[in-house]
């Protein structure tokens, strides 16, 4: 049912488990320094230590090993390892520090997948403009081909950019995600574009100077929601979740795997509303340039983050203003039957996970999938014995096994999030995603096994022994 080689997989990035936030050398990211204004996160928690993984890294590797993953997901932390964010000053406890993961990992039997950007851009780069900055694309390319040349001996699979979605909306859309900017039905389609553009040119780059000799794979981690119309029937429903899809998957994934450029549907909704409200200043989604490394083409295997799902139909716009919501014109319904986990925007439905994962298939051309995250939150009162996470496990797994077997998508992996609990970004320490809990309250950061850990072990062993059979 799985393939004999299929990557049994936990998650986690650097800001979210480390700590360590100033040890050794490391410089301040956008993410230390949005935690710490006010207000920006619950309870004005930040990951000055968090797991503190930088200290603990042994505790984590035997997380690692009782649960039996084939591989880890890690993200590196660009300030930890350059501090300005430039060549020009490496930070060597950083870069011990990570050899020091991967080497124990490969010991272990376990195979590192290696996010080099999970939200924390050094605050140095920052102070230049950020991701805004069309001059971002060339220190992220210098910043991938470091890692390849350090690293890349050892690491065999690579994510360059986690979530440019989120990056892009979060961070500079809603402001609720650092470097914390509300620059609504702009900012966010130039940030996604230049990070489009560094994804492009560290692949370049690694298909150039590195695979040749390292023979490794890369990609970018794409979010997405299942998204379906409301009414199946409604012309307006479906042309609305079509619309809803082209501006969350379809924003990355279009250029990257079927044309080289964003969704027509895209550019045509967001043309459309700059003529209604009478916006002078040019296309608001950025056109790439012949001059650059093209964008088609530049993944090894399509990386999916899945957590859950929506119905959609045609919203109205958010009055007279320019914003991504207005240019999507789409409203997200939830079904009432779908469970709720934890966090009022996760809806339990493991079936979308199987519906998006044949539409990539059918969509962009029949590509290897990594599922590089998917999970089950927990708020409120701590529950070790997690019923309801370890059936969502269960549950998932068999979607994904439908998905392989049924709809003959090529998954070649799966990734819980998360490894561990840690600092669930604007949310702080009050979201628990781990199959390990860790106490917060206990100097010793003690990490214990939920019950959904352990189902998922299960799961991992059954299906590892059916494959060496």
């Amino acid at each position: 049912m799985f393939p004999r080689d299929f990557a049994w997989g936990a998650g986690t990035a650097a800001y979210q488990i480390e700590g360590g936030w100033q040890a050794d050398g490391k410089g301040p990211s956008i993410w230390d320094t949005f935690s710490h204004e006010k207000g920006r996160v619950f309870g004005e928690q930040n990951g000055d230590v968090a797991c503190n993984s930088y200290e603990l890294w042994e505790k984590d590797l035997e997380c690692i090993q009782q649960l039996g993953l084939t591989h880890y997901r890690l993200s590196l932390s660009w300030a930890r390892l350059l501090p300005d964010g430039t060549t020009q000053h490496v930070n060597q406890k950083g870069v011990q520090y990570y050899n020091k993961v991967i080497d124990d990992l490969l010991t272990c039997n376990v195979s590192p997948m290696v996010t080099l950007y999970h939200f924390d851009l050094p605050q140095a780069l920052q102070d230049q403009g950020g991701w805004k900055s069309p001059s971002i694309v060339t220190l992220f390319d210098s910043y991938a081909q470091f890692c390849f040349q350090t690293f890349g001996d050892r690491v065999k699979l690579w994510i360059t950019i986690n979530e440019p979605y989120v990056c892009a909306k979060l961070g500079h859309e809603d402001g609720v995600h650092a470097p914390g900017l509300k620059e609504p039905g702009i900012a966010a389609y130039a940030v996604g574009h230049n990070m489009l553009r560094a994804h492009a040119m560290a692949w370049h780059s690694y298909d150039s100077f590195y695979r040749p000799k390292q023979r490794g794979a890369v990609s970018l981690a794409i979010n997405s929601d299942w998204l379906e119309p409301l009414n199946p029937d409604c012309a307006d429903d479906v042309a609305a979740a079509e619309r809803c899809l082209a501006f969350t998957l379809g924003w990355f994934a279009w250029p990257v795997f079927v044309t080289g450029d964003y969704p027509e549907i895209m550019r045509s909704a967001i043309d459309f509303q700059n003529k209604k409200l009478g916006f002078g200043g040019g296309s608001r989604l950025p056109s790439f340039s012949k001059d650059e490394p093209a964008v088609l083409g530049t993944a090894d295997f399509f990386a999916l983050n899945y957590y859950t799902s929506r119905k959609i139909k045609p919203r109205g716009s958010c009055g007279q203003v320019l914003c991504m919501k207005s240019d999507r014109d789409a409203e997200e319904v939830l079904d009432p039957s779908w469970p709720i986990c934890g966090v009022s925007w996760l809806a339990v439905v493991p079936c979308g996970l199987r519906k998006l994962l044949k539409y990539i298939k059918d969509t962009f051309n029949n590509p290897a999938v990594y599922i590089t995250e998917n999970g089950f939150s927990q708020v409120g009162p701590l529950q070790i014995e997690d019923d309801r996470r370890s059936e969502f496990y269960k549950d998932t797994i068999i979607e994904v096994a439908k998905a392989i077997g049924e709809d003959g998508v090529n998954v070649r992996g799966y990734f819980a999030w998360s490894l561990l609990d840690n600092f669930e970004w604007a949310d702080g320490f009050s979201v628990r995603f781990g199959l390990f809990h860790v106490d917060f309250s206990d100097a010793k950061l003690s990490r214990a096994m939920y019950q959904s850990g352990q189902e998922y072990a299960k799961i991992i062993s059954k299906y590892k022994s059916s494959q060496s059979r």
